[in-house]
């Protein structure tokens, strides 16, 4: 079985974990990346999202944070403050440090990032192929409004920095629209037997990924069943704050809302959470396979189970 799943954050690298856990030895898994997330700091190219995905099958994340790396020092970080360079609202640990001067020399020699990415996970073994949305250089942005007046600012600034605390007004995938899928990308949907959305920002993460031309056409067109499993539970984000990037697109905080935003012409089935059965009605009548399960990513083997049923309701809408 050919599995590709789109995912971004710390949601979708825990959830491949689980669905790492769930397929047998003869069962392949392709994850397209979202790259919406990185930022250029310190002269280096940093993939939050790849990486987290990266570390977390590897074994080297951080698993309190969800985000980084296990046994971090900081050193690098202290003396760029002793000399007066940040941004001190984002941390780059000693041992991360040491993935994204790679990545930028490699990018330098000419490499592309699909390329370096492939060159990475070679130390990390992660288990699946991890292929960024694209090569191409694509920011999300946040507009917001705030003391200095409305402007637009990096995403990492409005996610890590403020907090998501100040109203997100709008979400701007930049260079999205003249991005092209990465190579790979389009096959890999094409050719597969299932497609996952994991517990990801359907904004922020999948969104930005679908929002690559040729993408979300691809995984429409695709003959593979397409499942969803919902970032929500009982009216709340999981984790993170995608409650305040929903709100700047106009869609409610619910399990039922994102399903329906995503629409039946993209997703076939949505998992929701058992405290949230009272929406599968409203989903199914949206034209799409609704079940609710434990949607909880308490431990890996919680995680498998939920992956074991995103597949089964996979193979109940088989198109």
């Amino acid at each position: 079985m050919r599995i590709v799943a789109l995912a971004g954050g710390i949601g979708g690298a825990r959830f491949l974990r689980g669905l790492r856990a769930a397929i047998g030895p003869q069962d392949e898994i392709t994850v397209i990346g979202n790259t919406g997330d990185d930022i250029h700091l310190y002269g280096l190219k940093v993939c939050p999202d790849l990486d987290t995905v990266m570390y977390t099958l590897g074994g080297g994340i951080h698993e309190e944070q969800g985000w980084g790396r296990t046994d971090e020092t900081w050193s690098i970080k202290a003396e760029m403050k002793e000399y007066g360079v940040g941004p001190e609202w984002f941390g780059l640990g000693d041992r991360d440090f040491a993935t994204h001067l790679v990545r930028s020399q490699m990018l330098a020699a000419g490499y592309s990032l699909s390329q370096v990415t492939e060159a990475l996970c070679v130390r990390w073994q992660p288990g699946v192929r991890l292929l960024p949305m694209s090569d191409d250089r694509v920011e999300t942005h946040v507009r917001i409004t705030d003391e200095q007046g409305t402007r637009a600012i990096h995403f990492q600034e409005y996610w890590v920095r403020l907090h998501a605390a100040v109203d997100a007004e709008a979400i701007i995938p930049v260079g999205a629209d003249t991005a092209k899928p990465a190579p790979g990308v389009l096959d890999a949907i094409a050719e597969a037997d299932v497609i996952l959305f994991p517990p990801s920002n359907p904004v922020v993460s999948i969104g930005t990924i679908l929002a690559v031309p040729g993408i979300r056409e691809a995984v429409a067109a695709a003959p593979a069943p397409v499942v969803g499993l919902s970032p929500i539970i009982g009216g709340a984000p999981v984790r993170g704050m995608a409650d305040k990037v929903l709100a700047a697109v106009g869609v409610e905080a619910t399990a039922e809302a994102v399903a329906l935003d995503y629409g039946a012409d993209l997703i076939d089935g949505w998992l929701v959470d058992t405290a949230d059965e009272a929406a599968v009605a409203a989903v199914e009548a949206g034209g799409i396979a609704c079940r609710a399960v434990p949607l909880l990513m308490t431990d890996v083997d919680a995680t498998a189970e939920m992956a074991r049923a995103a597949l089964a309701l996979a193979e109940q809408v088989r198109r």
